[in-house]
């Protein structure tokens, strides 16, 4: 034993004296010192706490092995998601991405979202916005004149110089109305006996396309923004619009053909549309409207060449004897202010509501429909139609996975007047977004999907160049266009963001809005600010008739969107011969460029997430939320429905069945193999398809053309079918139950329609009802 605890004793001591022999020669100048253990037990116990450390060591390295393995290997399988292109250097200015992962080498592995935001933001460019929004503005390019054809010329050479993979034209011929050359259109003041007694100026430049042409005579009656709520008020009121001469404000959210229509409805003989100075600003100390100019609008309530409804105006087509049944059957003209004040001025009758109250010197509000001097007022309107070449110019980059989808940007290229909004800046945003994303695929970017820009012509009366491409392709669009983003009158103002959308959109422009700076507040994203100013929620709004982005929705089923850029004062210029671009500076601060970067860079963003994620980051369950709230509205009237022998069983059902759907989608999607090509083909497939799922297959695409049943018009949509609902508990003896069954069923079986076309397979589809 003696023995045994000797050679315990040496071992200790040897082991510590080398063990500590560093830390002692540090310490004190060199000199070893060792202490020995107290005890045998002291030995075995500082032994057992060396193997712990190392046994704690080796614990330590195999954890890191084990992380680092596991980090690889997921890298490796997930990396996928993020990739997007084939090789290529950063080009053309020499840029190399700064951190993160290395740039690809010829042949390898592609380059990632965020390097490719990166080169996005880089290659925009300020100064080129601001130079084609010059070029645009000029002067008047309305469709077929000299400078709307050397426009379209200039564009197309911009085109084919950024050296795109293809770029054409597509040329149709369509019917526009524009001011008669030898007529003008007047209106006078007429005594009791109708003879003339005074006749008030009017700008012979000032017309509304598509009004329709011919006199009429009667009294005045002013209806506030020609809503149907401000019709109703008059008709509740007792007055009588029926063979007077409506008098209208600018705005109110309603467009001109809107304002028509309602008054044509009610029995109204003409329709005359003015500028409000508590709309549009009209003081003479600030920038604004002077009193003596007009707004002018077409009339026409839908898009597209009235005289071909449906169908396109390509050349050589024959075209039927029909026109679309939105054109007005009465006469509308635009006023200024300093008219509509001396109408509005003498009229009698009852006062107007105070919401109604105008801002018009010497005006007393009151409705009319007389003249306190017995007169009346007389309106001629001769317009002309003309058939007109109109040029629709296209270019594109090739996608390099799934080519035959299509990711659309468009802006309208023509206007009446300069339109520094109206045109210039869709345009200006358009070229330059082409350019930066041409330049972005000689430096190595490949598009999974294609990239297609246009610029339309004539959408000043009604985007009729690009409604009438819709109507030529509406057979194959629907499998082939992912989405598209209307660049019109983008610009208004630096300050509050407005995103004019499909619902499938609102996740992608989320998050956008998260990774672009506002123009305004700077070292803010748009996100922030618009938090800051009551939540990001308030952006997206419904897509609106005269919106550049609602033929693709509302006709052909793709989800589509328009943002703006405005100001909490209205930008007044729009549509008027003041729509100049130093006015547009003026209104920005001279902050032009960067607002138009900004955008650029928003709408950049939406397409570059949409060209390279494998599977298409739309939100197809939105529509569950919304049938969902018009659900809620049923069930309040559920007894006295069933009282009538009516159900909304099946309403319910069907949405039961397109929300499973859709969430069963969207969770298969999501965690679907993202190197399986046939199995992310399918699934955008069927998510690309679900807008066009909307549209109504009950309707007459020619006499109901906006067969959307969410965002489209007539009997057949939602909002009709709300509407028809209210009459239950407002106007029971309005309610029509045999149109209110169809109507249900109409949206019923389109509802249900789309449940079972996301549902897939046809014997994934369970269809039992008892």
């Amino acid at each position: 034993m003696d023995a045994i605890r000797t050679r315990l004793r040496q071992s200790v001591s040897l082991h510590r004296s080398g063990g500590v022999a560093m830390e002692e020669e540090e310490a004190g100048g060199g000199a070893q010192r060792v202490e020995e253990p107290s005890s045998d037990i002291t030995a075995l116990v500082l032994r057992g706490r060396r193997g712990y450390r190392r046994a704690g060591v080796f614990v330590f390295v195999c954890g890191v092995i084990v992380f680092t393995t596991a980090f690889l290997l997921a890298y490796t399988v997930f990396g996928g998601r993020c990739h997007s292109t084939q090789v290529g250097g950063w080009g053309e200015e020499g840029w190399q991405p700064g951190g993160g992962a290395k740039p690809p080498a010829e042949g390898g592995a592609g380059l990632y979202l965020g390097e490719l935001r990166v080169m996005m933001r880089k290659l925009l460019q300020d100064e080129d916005i601001h130079n084609t929004i010059s070029r645009v503005s000029r002067a008047s390019h309305p469709p077929g004149s000299a400078e709307g054809t050397s426009l379209a010329s200039e564009i197309l050479r911009r085109f084919r110089r950024l050296q795109m993979d293809h770029t054409w034209t597509e040329s149709l011929y369509a019917t526009l109305q524009f001011p008669h050359r030898s007529q003008r259109s007047s209106l006078w003041l007429v005594d009791s006996a109708g003879l003339i007694s005074e006749q008030i100026p009017l700008n012979p430049a000032d017309f509304c396309p598509y009004s329709a042409t011919g006199s009429t005579t009667g009294g005045v009656v002013y209806a506030n923004y020609g809503r149907p709520e401000d019709f109703n008020w008059l008709k509740s009121s007792g007055v009588s619009v029926i063979g007077c001469v409506v008098v209208m404000r600018v705005g109110g959210g309603v467009s001109f053909a809107e304002k028509v229509w309602m008054a044509e409805r009610y029995g109204a003989g003409g329709a005359l549309i003015y500028p409000d100075p508590a709309d549009l600003p009209q003081d003479p100390r600030r920038l604004g409207l002077n009193t003596h100019t007009a707004v002018s609008e077409h009339v026409h309530l839908g898009s597209g060449d009235p005289f071909t409804p449906g169908f396109p105006s390509f050349n050589h087509t024959q075209f039927p004897p029909i026109q679309s049944s939105g054109l007005p059957l009465i006469p509308a003209l635009p006023i200024s202010a300093t008219v509509a004040a001396k109408l509005l001025s003498q009229l009698s009758g009852p006062s107007c509501p105070p919401s109604w109250r105008v801002r018009l010197p010497y005006v007393r509000c009151v409705v009319g429909p007389q003249f306190s001097s017995g007169r009346r007022v007389k309106m001629a309107v001769h317009n002309a139609m003309t058939p007109v070449l109109l040029n629709n110019i296209f270019s594109s980059l090739e996608g390099r996975d799934e080519p035959d989808q299509y990711i659309i940007l468009g802006a309208q290229r023509d206007s009446l007047g300069p339109g520094a909004v109206k045109s210039g800046i869709g345009t200006a945003i358009l070229l330059e977004l082409a350019r930066t994303f041409s330049a972005m695929v000689k430096n190595g970017f490949s598009p999974r999907r294609s990239l297609l820009f246009v610029s339309w012509d004539a959408g000043d009366f009604g985007n009729v160049g690009a409604t009438e491409w819709l109507e030529g392709y509406l057979s194959m669009l629907h499998l082939k266009a992912v989405a598209y983003f209307s660049l019109d009158q983008a610009i208004m103002g630096d300050d509050v963001l407005s995103a004019y959308s499909s619902p499938l959109l609102v996740d992608l422009l989320d998050a956008a809005i998260r990774q672009v700076e506002h123009p305004k507040h700077a070292g803010q994203t748009i996100y922030s600010q618009a938090e800051r100013d009551g939540g990001s929620w308030r952006i997206m709004k419904p897509l609106y008739l005269n919106s550049g982005a609602y033929s693709f929705t509302a006709f052909a089923g793709v989800p589509a969107m328009e943002l703006r850029f405005t100001e909490e004062r209205a930008y007044p210029f729009v549509n008027t011969p003041l729509d100049s671009v130093s006015r547009l500076q003026e209104v920005l601060g001279g902050r032009l460029g960067v607002t138009g970067r900004s955008l650029g860079e928003l709408v950049g963003e939406m397409v570059l997430r949409l060209a390279h994620d494998h599977i298409l980051p739309l939100r197809i369950t939105s529509y569950a939320q919304t049938v969902l709230q018009f659900s809620a509205q049923l069930n309040k009237h559920s007894a006295e429905l069933q009282s009538r022998g009516l159900s909304p069983q099946w309403v319910f059902s069907a949405r039961g069945d397109y929300s499973r759907a859709a969430e069963t989608l969207q969770r298969a999607s999501d965690y679907s193999d993202l190197h399986d090509p046939t199995t992310a083909r399918s699934y955008n497939t069927r998510i690309m398809r679900v807008e066009y799922y909307f549209l109504s297959q009950y309707v007459s695409v020619v006499e109901t053309p906006f067969r959307h049943v969410i965002h489209g018009r007539g009997n057949h949509t939602l909002s009709a079918l709300t509407e028809h609902l209210a009459l239950l508990t407002s106007d029971p003896g309005r309610f029509d139950e045999g149109r209110f069954r169809r109507q249900l069923a109409l949206f019923t079986w389109t509802l249900q329609g789309a449940a079972n076309a996301l549902n897939g397979d046809v014997w994934s589809i369970h269809n039992i009802h008892t």
